[in-house]
């Protein structure tokens, strides 16, 4: 689909300032914000050389990222950044890459206190051409402009401040400030120790097997194994959550950190860092970066369910998408009375209904089942969605269905979706029961998954 672009030159606010920190990120969403912490912990002690090390965007209008007023209003007093994590083992964090972790954090300028929400990457939402698809669809097929257009379309929002960070910058922080404590489960230790073997194949760094469970300093090559875990109890959703625990414990240690740490941190993960923050509001919003307390960390959608449909693979519906909206909006702003969401995310939310039928908000063995098949996202969306159909698609009962247009129908219990095999160079299968094959880079474009 043609498609055209404005290129505003985005409008400041120059009143309500606070710290856009928070706003780094992590591979897997967490090195998100504890790159952002990162960035407001060394505000005061890093000189522009070292800023200049980030892989700074030009600004972006308001207007091109689908800020509403409405939003723009709901959101003063309060910054919201987007926080991406890609796998990008050439370091390229624009169009063409695939967005692994998502994170919305909020910033409250009255009280200093910082919540964070995960965006799971399957969710369904509507992409900037009114097609249906995968949250994480928006980055690869037009870069952090447009995964930030597309989460202010869906979720209300008034995002104007990306940051993006390469997959390989977890590791260096992580090491660099001592490792994180973790407290690994017994079924978690063969998931570490099974993607720890093909983290150390693909960046050469050296980390023995962890021995056992129990609470204990993962470093850098173990905290990205641990955040990679999908294949236990709760799935993609305790991912997440596993994501924002090594957050949490990046944070706290980036607070304790040495000047002389800071310095080893910034030259190692700076260079795999995009933002559209100018130098001057980097150092502006890290002034006051001690005095910002990270209060809760939640998953969107809260109300949701899985599926398989079969132009779009494996996703996680939210039921609804507007009801889902107003408790975000609850737990970033704290609203007494309910929200009402805006007419075009009540629009988007039916769009998904007729996509993907009336739901139960239900998370059950059946369609767990569903999210421990191997990835099937490692799309190529750069020249244009793969799906994302005009037509209505439904599904009854256990059944998925899609189709490119028209008004699709199926019944029974059998799923159909892409195949969601990965596809790369020379496969390796860790030595650890229901770990997936893992390929090399691909040559098509195509990054592949842990």
């Amino acid at each position: 689909m043609a498609r055209e672009r404005n290129h505003y030159r985005r409008g400041r606010r120059s009143k309500n300032r606070g710290f856009s920190a928070w706003s780094l990120g992590k591979k897997l969403g967490i090195i998100l914000g504890g790159t952002l912490a990162l960035v407001a912990v060394t505000g005061a002690v890093i000189v522009a050389s070292k800023l200049s090390k980030i892989d700074r965007r030009e600004p972006t209008n308001a207007k091109e990222l689908n800020v509403s007023e409405e939003a723009r209003v709901r959101g003063t007093g309060y910054l919201n950044v987007a926080l991406f994590g890609v796998d990008s083992r050439k370091n390229e964090m624009g169009k063409g890459t695939r967005s692994d972790s998502i994170m919305i954090a909020s910033l409250n300028r009255e009280t200093l206190e910082i919540k964070i929400s995960s965006v799971f990457r399957d969710t369904l939402l509507e992409q900037d051409d009114g097609s249906i698809n995968k949250a994480n669809a928006a980055y690869s097929y037009g870069g952090p402009e447009e995964a930030v257009s597309v989460l202010n379309k869906n979720l209300d929002m008034d995002i104007e401040h990306y940051v993006t960070v390469n997959f390989d910058a977890l590791i260096d922080v992580v090491d660099s400030v001592g490792g994180v404590e973790i407290d690994v489960t017994d079924e978690e230790v063969q998931y570490v120790n099974g993607y720890s073997t093909e983290i150390k194949k693909v960046t050469g760094k050296d980390s023995p097997d962890i021995t056992g469970p129990g609470l204990q300093i993962l470093d850098g090559v173990h905290a990205t194994a641990y955040t990679r875990i999908r294949y236990t109890a709760g799935d993609d959703f305790k991912r997440a959550e596993r994501q924002r625990t090594v957050l949490t414990k990046i944070v706290e240690n980036l607070q304790k950190a040495s000047p002389a740490q800071l310095n080893k941190i910034i030259d190692r993960v700076f260079p795999q860092v995009a933002t559209n923050f100018t130098m001057a509001e980097i150092l502006d919003y890290a002034k006051d970066a001690f005095e910002y307390r990270l209060m809760e960390t939640v998953g969107f959608p809260f109300d949701k369910t899985t599926d398989e449909l079969m132009d779009v693979g494996s996703v996680v519906i939210p039921v609804t998408l507007e009801s889902n909206v107003e408790q975000l909006h609850k737990f970033f702003y704290g609203d007494s009375e309910a929200y009402t969401v805006s007419s075009t995310v009540s629009t988007i939310s039916n769009n998904i209904v007729a996509k993907a039928g009336n739901r139960k908000a239900d998370v059950n063995e059946a369609t767990q089942q569903i999210m421990n098949q191997p990835d099937d996202d490692d799309v190529d969306y750069s020249s244009g969605y793969s799906s994302g159909s005009s037509g209505n698609n439904s599904s009854g009962g256990g059944t998925s269905s899609g189709g490119n247009s028209g008004n699709n129908t199926s019944g029974g219990s059998n799923n159909t979706g892409n195949d969601s095999s990965n596809s790369g160079g020379d496969s390796y299968t860790p030595d650890v029961p229901d770990v997936p094959s893992i390929g090399g880079e691909a040559d098509d474009g195509e990054d592949t998954e842990y």
